[in-house]
């Protein structure tokens, strides 16, 4: 069985997922050329420490808005 950090499991996820998304949608490899596709963060914790209450807590405090993010889902 081969171990591996959480860390690791969430960059391989990250960079693959980035990769299919920027092969499927040309347009979002050109947006976000030279920056990083996802956050920096993550949340890793066993499931006998993890309530939906700390779920709420990280979400609620880990994100900060940006008013000059113009990210939108649907085309203009």
């Amino acid at each position: 069985m081969v171990e591996m950090a959480p860390s690791e499991i969430m960059r391989r996820i990250k960079g693959r997922t980035a990769s299919k998304l920027f092969e499927e949608f040309p347009a979002l490899k050109k947006r976000y050329w030279g920056r990083h596709f996802w956050a920096r963060g993550y949340f890793c914790a066993t499931v006998g420490q993890l309530t939906e209450e700390m779920i709420k807590e990280y979400l609620e405090h880990h994100f900060e808005p940006n008013p000059n993010d113009n990210f939108r889902m649907e085309p203009e």
